[in-house]
């Protein structure tokens, strides 16, 4: 499985960015897939995930409210749509696949796209 992940940019606190993660090589739809984030100096830590149907959703707290992940299988792609963006929010993002059931832990997912930084100016 490969994936690419993309939108990350610069924007101002209170704005809006939506990055994207597309697939090629296996069947995107048959995969739980999920966003996870690390910051300099900090572990890669849980931001969202959705299930395989995309009938499940799952965020951390941090981000509930301001953040929406989807998925569109007939475009192999995924979404996160980020909203009232924090300093806090500033990380490189990944997205990630998991074969069998992803969790909110990193190494519960089995494919990483290379990363999309998100910088957020106060």
């Amino acid at each position: 499985v490969q994936l690419q992940a993309s939108g990350g940019g610069l924007v101002q606190a209170g704005g809006s960015l939506r990055l994207s993660c597309t697939t090629s090589g296996q069947s995107f739809s048959l995969y739980d897939m999920g966003w996870f984030r690390q910051a300099p100096g900090k572990v890669r830590e849980f931001v969202a995930l959705i299930n395989w149907r995309g009938t499940t959703t799952s965020y951390a707290d941090s981000v509930k409210g301001r953040f929406t992940i989807s998925r569109d299988n007939a475009k192999n792609t995924m979404y996160l749509e980020m909203n009232s963006l924090k300093p806090e929010d500033a990380a490189v993002y990944y997205c990630a696949v998991a074969n069998g059931e992803l969790r909110s832990s990193p190494s519960s997912a089995d494919y990483w796209g290379q990363g999309t930084q998100v910088t957020v100016s106060s």
